[in-house]
C-alpha cells in the first residue's frame, strides 16, 4: 500500500512502499532499516522521519544508529499517481523541511 509524503506546506515530496522510500519521480532515494519511521539513506545515512502518518521532516539532531546494511535494489514502483495537496501543518521543533526538488534530484544520483 502507497503512503504519500509531504512536507510542511502540503506539497507531495515521496512516498513509501513496503519498507522503500521514493521520489515523487518514483525514484528510489532510501529505505526504513528500522522497521519504524526512521529512514536512511541509499548509503545508509540518516535521511529523514514521517511524522503525523503523512509528513516527513529531518530530524536535526538525529542519534547515530550505525550502518544499516544494504537492502539491495527494489526495482522500479510504478507511478503512484497525483494524491493531491496535503494542506499546511507546522513542523515540529528541531525538524528541517525538505525540499521536493532535492529529493527528485537525489533520486537521479
Amino acid at each position: 500500500m502507497v503512503q504519500y509524503l509531504y512536507n510542511s506546506s502540503g506539497k507531495w515530496i515521496a512516498f513509501k512502499l513496503g519498507n522503500y522510500i521514493y521520489s515523487s519521480k518514483a525514484k528510489w532515494i532510501g529505505w526504513f532499516p528500522w522497521d519504524n519511521e526512521h529512514a536512511v539513506d541509499k548509503k545508509g545515512k540518516y535521511f529523514g522521519s514521517i511524522f503525523d502518518d503523512d509528513r516527513f521532516y529531518k530530524i536535526n539532531s538525529f542519534p547515530y544508529r550505525g550502518y544499516p546494511g544494504y537492502p539491495g535494489y527494489p526495482g522500479y514502483p510504478g507511478y503512484p499517481g497525483y494524491p493531491g495537496y496535503g494542506g499546511y501543518k507546522s513542523r515540529p521543533s528541531g525538524t528541517t523541511d525538505f525540499d521536493p526538488e532535492y529529493l527528485i534530484q537525489l533520486g537521479e544520483q
